[in-house]
């Protein structure tokens, strides 16, 4: 975490900050962007591939990014707080960066990955990732790229939370502690198949009538409407 990128960018100018100019500014591989500082605010321009280059490295979104402004020479340490992607291509259409102070704690999202085998899954069960994002606060060099949430003691109907998870040296996480990353349960659809098949039984047990006892060898024979059943006995003997 907290790895150092240069990445050099160019001010906008006035003519360069319309819609009709800034479409025009992507096609040629550039991305629009702004840099906000403690009192001031720029409208920035960097080239599409060296963004890229920036935010893909072993830290991705959370590298510290040393800005240079083109024609200065002393950078300005921020982190990539928004961006915006075009919906079809996935290409960066807007970037906004905010300066940091590397000694003061700045809060960030980090993504949650889920580690491990639970045994729940082993026994039928689906682990369902509920958390996929936490808030933290760090140094902007102690931002971690991810969190890793150990699920290897996920059993069947059970629950992973935040407060489960082991403490990150110098980092604060801001979620509530109860906040659930992940359970294991089983599928709807077998529960819904297994509520069938004993509603099912239970239909056929009712279609089928009430069950006898046949321990005196009777049987009951229903006689004509209106008239009680005869019993005729089974042993092989009639009675006299």
């Amino acid at each position: 975490a907290g790895e150092r990128v240069k990445l050099e960018v160019a001010a906008r100018d006035a003519d360069q900050v319309g819609s009709r100019r800034v479409r025009r500014l992507r096609k040629e591989g550039f991305v629009p962007g702004v840099l906000y500082g403690k009192g001031h605010t720029r409208a920035i321009l960097v080239e599409e591939r060296a963004l890229r280059t920036a935010l893909t490295g072993p830290s991705g979104l959370h590298a510290i990014v040393d800005v240079v402004i083109e024609g200065q020479s002393t950078p300005h340490h921020a982190v990539l707080k928004q961006y915006q992607q075009h919906p079809i291509r996935g290409t960066l259409t807007h970037v906004d960066f905010h300066e940091v102070r590397l000694d003061q704690p700045i809060q960030a999202v980090v993504a949650v990955h889920l580690v491990g085998e639970s045994p729940g899954a082993n026994e039928g069960g689906v682990v369902q990732q509920v958390a996929r994002e936490l808030r933290v606060e760090a140094l902007p060099t102690q931002i971690p790229e991810h969190i890793d949430a150990d699920i290897s003691s996920l059993e069947l109907n059970g629950t992973k939370r935040l407060e489960e998870l082991p403490a990150i040296e110098g980092v604060t996480y801001l979620d509530d502690p109860e906040t659930v990353l992940a359970t294991c349960v089983i599928p709807r659809a077998a529960i819904e198949l297994e509520e069938a098949d004993a509603e099912a039984a239970a239909e056929a047990e009712a279609e089928a009538g009430p069950r006898r006892d046949v321990g005196d060898r009777t049987v009951g024979l229903g006689g004509a409407p209106g008239q009680e059943g005869e019993h005729v006995l089974l042993s092989g003997t009639s009675s006299e």
